[in-house]
């Protein structure tokens, strides 16, 4: 089959289409024949030899991709050949052929293309599990979604939305913030003008937000911090502002917070089948109907793989790189 290779890994690492064996099915998953793979920032890492993946995960890269079963293991259930699924990942999605734990597929409704659905797992189930099941979004809150124009922040403007809250987001242009209005966000901070500090304080006269999903760490934490109400949650999913920083933990003691520390690659294939029943349960009909749904900037064929990452790297795009595999 054909798949990413990288050569060189490391600062400016080379991908490229080569023929490489077809992974072994396995009881309990399911073989995809590939239609389309989306690009995120941890291929970007793992390309360049900072993020390698968990043991016994394959070292092609791509965390989320949709297609057609074209093989279904012993022990699964409710699949057949000729379904269209997509699938959250721990490597492989970069490639046309993808094996994966049946608990990590979800069936891709009537509302999506194979190429949108592809831009779906990685970043609505990050989303879900972070802000939902691990910061408890509460009903009727607010949360600050760092990186609103990413295919995490979209999926999160219209998670939120879709549960009654508000989401105020942080984007670093004019146009990013109006589309993150467009989404349905009720505020949108253009981080090079203004503080997303006072505007949370402003946008909940004076209370702060319940929820913030940062993906910066260190260089925005002690601001974070005071960007939450009583009681609030912060969750770090990414730590491209460095891993580093010094705060004042009374300010935990004192107005109890939270910092939460969250992956989803690494979980076990029996948490990840759980995080997406769940997510289903919670959000399927929305999904049914079309009333959420990845953002696609911009789809290129699978030998532009390259130019996909430097898209991404430069934070080019709205919502989700795709690249076209099948």
């Amino acid at each position: 089959m054909r798949a990413i290779v990288v050569d060189s890994p490391g600062k400016t690492p080379v991908l490229r289409v080569e023929d490489v064996p077809a992974p072994e099915l396995v009881p309990g998953a399911l073989r995809l024949r590939v239609a389309a793979a989306a690009v995120n920032r941890a291929d970007l890492m793992q390309a360049a030899g900072q993020y390698p993946p968990p043991p016994g995960a394959s070292e092609i890269l791509g965390l989320e991709c949709a297609g057609e079963v074209a093989e279904v293991g012993s022990g699964v259930s409710g699949w057949k050949a000729g379904d269209r699924a997509m699938a959250l990942l721990a490597g492989g999605g970069y490639a046309e052929e993808v094996v994966v734990d049946a608990g990590s597929a979800l069936p891709v409704p009537a509302s999506l293309g194979l190429e949108q659905a592809a831009a779906l797992p990685e970043v609505f189930l990050t989303v879900f599990l972070n802000v939902f099941e691990l910061a408890a979004f509460p009903d009727g809150g607010t949360a600050l979604i760092h990186g609103g124009g990413s295919g995490i922040g979209t999926a999160a403007v219209q998670l939120v939305r879709e549960a009654g809250g508000r989401a105020l987001v942080t984007a670093g242009s004019a146009d990013k913030c109006n589309r993150c209005l467009e989404l349905g966000a009720v505020r949108a901070v253009n981080y090079h003008d203004e503080d997303f500090v006072a505007v949370c304080r402003e946008a909940t006269g004076g209370a702060g937000v319940d929820v913030i999903l940062d993906h910066i760490g260190a260089r925005y934490l002690g601001r974070n911090l005071e960007s939450l109400a009583i009681g609030g949650r912060l969750v770090l999913i990414g730590l491209m502002g460095g891993a580093k920083a010094e705060i004042d933990l009374a300010q935990l003691l004192m107005r109890r917070l939270q910092v939460i520390g969250s992956t989803l690659r690494a979980r076990t294939v029996a948490d990840k089948a759980r995080i997406v029943d769940a997510f289903r349960e919670r959000f399927g009909l929305a999904l049914e109907r079309g009333r959420i749904g990845p953002v696609v900037d911009r789809v290129l064929p699978l030998s532009e793989a390259g130019e996909a990452h430097r898209a991404v790297r430069a934070s080019e795009h709205f919502g989700k790189v795709v690249l076209r595999v099948g």
